[in-house]
């Protein structure tokens, strides 16, 4: 697998210098037989390290009665991330907050007569217990034994959120890295998250950083994030801001590499808040963090999921029981970057082109140092100074430029001409507009081949085969040469075209750009797209797919279609409630606004049918099984939250923000009915909301339409 280690600068592989992408996912909060698939996409989505919270309570809920089955199969879920190239960092806690009822910990444990999180001897002799079933289950698959784990996580936001501080924090954290380590936990990385002056005790510092906060207490606009200005700060004031603010660390940031492990790749919304986060919001993030001189890209969450079922409770965070909020019972779809029901989110492509870049260029943008222009504004909320980090090593580097402020425009740059100062001079890139919300990174005096690129306006995506430079711009990339180069060399794409474009590795490298999802499964090449698949790729395939048609040439790229017959499914929506039974539910609304409650009443205002005429899916599946996968359900409605009941049973909800609701049918065996429960939303309840709600008659209250879309899985091998 490699020998892994870390200097003052950066991470290290087998003495190189290392700057993965890591993506957080929970096999607790994902079905069995879903959890390749979502692998599959993060590995083309150039994940390197696959993250993942050990959640106590989902494997304790009852004191002494471990669970280890189904989608709680710790031990398979890591044989699964090693079986796909993925490498695996376990987050042990024991707290872990991710939005979990008591954040993880098990309701028993409150029943001890301690407090948890303390240096008590007998919290302690528990969490023991718990670190060494959980070692029980990945006993052999750590990096020593040739396995995927590389590193181990203790606690979570110790003495920030929760837990105790000063040097009985500190004890506190000793005491856990001890145990991790007597228990077996033999890993290269140790480390702690480090943000709102949390406690590391000498463990390596990971960091965050989130486009929003939905935890925030306030209900209104908030300010701008800084996570969009270049700093050499690392510390994000917002995370765990409904538990106390603090703007200093615990460490010295000098002494450790700057990693991350929560940038947010969307936003979960709560009860009370409900922003939605963009892939420009996810985008423009990465490019700041890569430019302030962040040498691991670590993303909370990268692939949403839904709550595993409850023996007692539900397993959801609740202001109920002594929580900061109160979140969706099923729901943790997290708008990341792959969504609950396996669907590519907005922020899918933003991250990839980084990955790409990383998976290429990462091990000499590790060794750069960051350098901040002084005309760069201190505070967000500055629209007119442009925004610009420096990141080399003297001779050859990269200039990031963001001019993105998520919810606030930005002026416009014209005719700017950017340079930068080198060992060998300065350099001067060719005159360009910088409009509001763009955000980007150029190089210059890049190696390629036996020439040097001075400079470009087209940044770098990734190499194919070791000669052929895949670049992207929307401008006139306008490339600089010194020395002699092979123009057929590189190659020019747009911008859309890279957040659509997967580098393949099979009997070669290729670059496939198309809509659809594109993953590897062993030696075939997949595409999980609608009724109508259409893909370009370069080189072409040394073996031609004969159930695909190649339709022609564009540029120097392939192009391929097919079509699927669309099967007749028809869709009845009706509403079962009548007017007494909203006017009953709103007015156990406005009884909960007024007395400062933030849930509503379980009575729902609005209860729909929904019904599918399934006969053609039906043929379908028996006459080309290996080709249909599913059905994607779009739900567009008015309200507060949705409930969604399968043949009597709540499977699945949703808290409105905007979007329509997305929902797999696949997941609960293609019923050929539904019904949706919704409940009343009024213009005075106490809930930020992004996205402005259409009220009729002081209500809202409807399903406006649901749409359904057929989803096919094309394969082939192509060697």
């Amino acid at each position: 697998m490699g020998q892994y280690g870390y200097n003052a600068r950066f991470l290290t592989r087998d003495g190189i210098p290392w700057a993965p992408v890591m993506g957080e996912i929970h096999y607790s909060r994902l079905p069995k037989a879903e959890w390749l698939d979502r692998l599959r996409k993060m590995k083309t989505g150039g994940v390197d390290i696959v993250s993942s919270y050990v959640i106590w309570i989902h494997h304790e809920e009852e004191e002494g009665k471990f669970r280890f089955d189904g989608s709680r199969d710790l031990r398979h879920f890591v044989e699964c991330c090693r079986d796909c190239g993925l490498l695996f960092f376990l987050r042990i806690g024991p707290w872990s907050h991710a939005e979990v009822r008591h954040g993880g910990l098990p309701d028993w444990l409150f029943e001890k007569g301690f407090e948890p999180r303390h240096n008590y001897p007998e919290y302690f002799r528990y969490v023991d217990r718990f670190y060494r079933a959980v070692y029980d289950q990945v006993a052999g698959l750590f990096e020593k034994d040739h396995g995927p784990i590389i590193g181990v996580q203790i606690e979570n936001e110790y003495g920030h959120c929760g837990g105790l501080s000063g040097e009985a924090g500190e004890e506190h954290m000793r005491t856990l890295t001890r145990m991790c380590k007597e228990v077996g936990f033999d890993v290269p990385y140790l480390t702690a998250t480090g943000w709102g002056g949390a406690i590391t005790a000498g463990l390596l510092p990971v960091m965050g950083g989130y486009c929003d906060a939905p935890w925030d207490p306030r209900i209104t606009e908030i300010e701008p994030s800084g996570n969009f200005i270049f700093t050499h700060e690392r510390n994000d004031h917002s995370i765990g801001s409904d538990y106390g603010i603090n703007e200093t660390l615990s460490f010295d940031p000098t002494d450790y590499p700057y990693l991350t492990a929560e940038l947010g790749g969307g936003l979960q919304v709560t009860h009370r808040r409900r922003p939605v986060a963009s892939g420009r919001d996810i985008g423009a993030m990465s490019i700041v963090k890569l430019g302030s001189g962040a040498n691991l890209l670590g993303y909370y969450m990268y692939g949403g999921g839904t709550n595993p079922k409850g023996l007692k409770t539900p397993l959801q965070e609740s202001k109920s029981i002594g929580d900061a909020n109160d979140l969706p019972e099923w729901s943790y779809d997290f708008r990341a970057p792959i969504r609950e029901y396996g669907q590519l989110g907005e922020a899918y492509g933003e991250i990839k082109c980084l990955a790409l870049f990383l998976q290429d260029f990462g091990a000499s943008l590790c060794e750069m140092d960051t350098r901040l222009p002084e005309s760069n504004p201190l505070l967000p909320k500055n629209t007119e100074q442009l925004r610009t980090a420096i990141r080399s090593n003297g001779r050859s580097g990269y200039i990031f430029v963001n001019n993105y402020q998520r919810r606030q425009k930005q002026a416009e740059h014209r005719a700017i001409r950017l340079a930068v100062s080198t060992e060998n001079g300065d350099i001067e890139f060719p005159t360009m507009d910088i409009c509001d919300g763009d955000a980007f990174f150029l190089p210059f005096n890049m190696s390629i081949g036996s020439a040097v690129l001075e400079s470009s306006l087209a940044t770098p995506l990734c190499v194919l085969n070791q000669s052929k430079y895949i670049f992207y711009t929307d401008l006139d990339p306008s490339y600089k040469f010194r020395g002699e180069y092979d123009a057929s060399s590189i190659i020019t794409i747009t911008r859309a075209q890279a957040r659509q474009a997967f580098k393949l590795t099979q009997d070669q490298d290729y670059l496939v750009i198309s809509e659809a999802s594109v993953f590897c499964d062993g030696s075939s090449i997949c595409f999980e797209s609608g009724e109508h698949l259409r893909f370009k790729v370069f080189p072409d395939f040394s073996i031609r797919p004969n159930h695909i048609d190649y339709v022609g040439m564009d540029g120097v790229f392939y192009v391929y279609e097919k079509r699927y017959s669309s099967p007749n499914l028809k869709v009845d929506v009706r509403l079962r409630s009548n007017d007494s039974v909203l006017r009953q539910a709103v007015e156990s609304r406005i009884v909960a606004a007024v007395s400062g409650d933030l849930l509503v009443s379980d009575l729902p205002g609005a209860l729909y049918s929904i019904d599918f005429d399934t006969r053609d899916i039906e043929k379908m599946k028996k006459n080309v099984m290996h080709e249909f996968k599913d059905i994607r359900l779009r739900v567009r409605y008015q309200g507060d939250r949705a409930k969604l009941t399968v043949n009597g049973q709540y499977v699945a909800d949703d808290y409105w923000s905007g979007p329509p609701w997305e929902i797999a049918l696949g997941r609960f065996g293609f019923p050929d009915s539904i019904d949706i429960q919704l409940f009343p939303l009024l213009p005075d309840d106490p809930i930020y909301l992004e996205h402005a709600p259409r009220f009729t008659n002081g209500v809202a209250c409807s399903i406006e339409a649901v749409e359904c879309e057929v989803i096919f899985e094309t394969r082939f091998a192509c060697d």
